[in-house]
């Protein structure tokens, strides 16, 4: 294609895009909205964030048959007779010509939320029509113009009346929001694990191993798409390795951030060294590791399933004691388990108790004040 016509061509592109950003902050247009895909109008729904509308990766795929393609340093999206790569670390899309453009990722409730513009640098048209909530991806293939398409599902497209505002909940109880971390994964019992913990309505957070994500990628994913925390492990959990220098230190957080990247599509900014932060993660490993934007996490409850195995009772009655201690100062719970057959056999009984006990289960995140041994609060 003559470079004129190329550079013509992007041109309309991001004049759409631009059109697509500034208007939607507009009246009407700050809702979440249905997304429509050539003469359907799908299940999938476009969300407003950083002045532009995101939706789901897997989802958008879905419905306009893209390949995707996990890559070292990102995803491939194969679609529409055209290529671009989603860089991992939030690069921006590399696409086809090797030029890179914006477009920022997130993930929520464990899909990865791409920008809708990322269709329109595959060659698809976007139709945004904030007062009409359209909001419509087309391949060329519709038969629906706009304005057909909005009679067709105008009382689907446009938004229900606000309900009335609920009344507030009561405040939750300090103390009782519990945090669940699994250690070592992802392993051949994770899916088992993952059972238990839909069965039970919990969310976990689970530090991991580069290798083992290497080994078991399909549990990775299945982690981070039912909405669990994502943390980093390092790569070797060997203590004259990891703790040779801080540099080694980084490189193995670094290394491990990676692997996740490379099969979710996104990394996380929480860590936790092996065998905990004391003693060997000094002031100097600190300075060098959360220098880079890393947030610093142990625990406060041992449950040492690593050391007990198979003694459910004793783990039982080791995490439980713990949390009662921790009532006393109306403390959350950070309880330290390990992603591994023998915890299998405790978890039911534990979550029964501590859900009939009137305690929640929260994921960690990167707003949240880090626990660590060090009480370093970056």
């Amino acid at each position: 294609m003559p470079i004129k016509k190329v550079v013509l061509l992007f041109m309309s592109f991001f004049l759409c895009f631009g059109i697509l950003q500034t208007t939607a902050d507009a009246a009407g247009a700050n809702k979440s909205l249905k997304l429509g895909v050539n003469d359907s109008l799908t299940k999938i729904t476009a969300v407003p964030e950083k002045n532009t509308y995101y939706v789901p990766l897997r989802a958008l795929a879905a419905e306009l048959k893209w390949t995707l393609t996990g890559v070292p340093d990102g995803i491939q999206v194969d679609g529409g007779g055209r290529t671009l790569r989603l860089l991992g670390n939030n690069g921006g899309a590399r696409l086809q010509d090797g030029t890179v453009a914006q477009a920022d990722t997130f993930l929520q409730d464990g899909s990865l939320m791409v920008p809708l513009k990322v269709s329109a640098y595959l060659g698809y048209r976007i139709s945004f029509e904030p007062d009409k909530y359209l909001l419509r991806v087309q391949d060329g293939s519709a038969a629906l113009d706009d304005t057909a398409f909005v009679s067709k599902y105008k009382n689907e497209l446009e938004p229900p009346a606000p309900a009335e505002p609920a009344q507030n909940p009561p405040a939750a109880k300090p103390g009782k929001t519990l945090y669940l971390t699994f250690d070592d994964g992802p392993s051949a019992t994770t899916p088992e694990l993952l059972d238990i913990l839909n069965k039970y309505g919990v969310k976990a957070t689970f530090f991991m191993l580069g290798p083992n994500m290497n080994r078991y990628p399909s549990q990775v994913k299945r982690i981070a798409e039912e909405g669990n925390g994502l943390g980093l492990h390092g790569m070797t959990h060997r203590k004259e390795k990891f703790y040779a220098s801080a540099s080694a230190a980084l490189a193995e957080m670094n290394g491990d951030n990676d692997v996740l990247r490379k099969i979710t599509g996104t990394g996380t900014t929480l860590i936790r060294p092996p065998y905990g932060s004391k003693p060997y993660f000094t002031k100097a490993f600190r300075d060098k590791v959360l220098g880079q934007g890393y947030h610093l996490w142990d625990w406060n409850v041992d449950s040492d399933d690593w050391k007990y195995k198979e003694d459910s009772v004793t783990i039982y009655n080791t995490v439980m004691g713990q949390v009662h201690k921790l009532q006393k100062s109306k403390t959350n719970p950070v309880i330290l388990m390990h992603d591994q057959k023998a915890t299998l056999k405790v978890l039911p009984r534990l979550l029964g108790s501590l859900k009939k006990e009137g305690y929640t289960f929260g994921i960690i995140t990167k707003d949240m004040e880090p626990v660590n041994f060090w009480k370093d609060k970056r």
